[in-house]
């Protein structure tokens, strides 16, 4: 899942909860908050204060963090494999 500034916060919640604590981290009570389920990330970033750079970079992060999950989950992936089957 691609988050990008229009995606709802309750797409987050719902599909990616491993991204729970990230938000919590950076100020965003969403888990229990009711505009949880309207408000996109960017609305909700920028009702705390953020501006359009910290959303840029809050949005990046949450994305690095869903591609770096994608990747060890790969069974493609080198990382994952063990040496027997190199």
């Amino acid at each position: 899942m691609e988050i990008t500034k229009d995606t709802q916060i309750s797409e987050i919640l719902r599909y990616r909860e491993d991204l729970i604590e990230d938000l919590l981290q950076m100020g965003l009570g969403c888990v229990g908050c009711p505009m949880a389920q309207m408000e996109t990330i960017e609305q909700g970033l920028k009702a705390h204060g953020a501006s359009d750079k910290e959303v840029e970079q809050v949005i990046e992060k949450l994305n690095k963090k869903t591609e770096e999950k994608s990747e060890n989950k790969d069974p493609g992936n080198k990382s994952t494999q063990t040496k027997q089957e190199e």
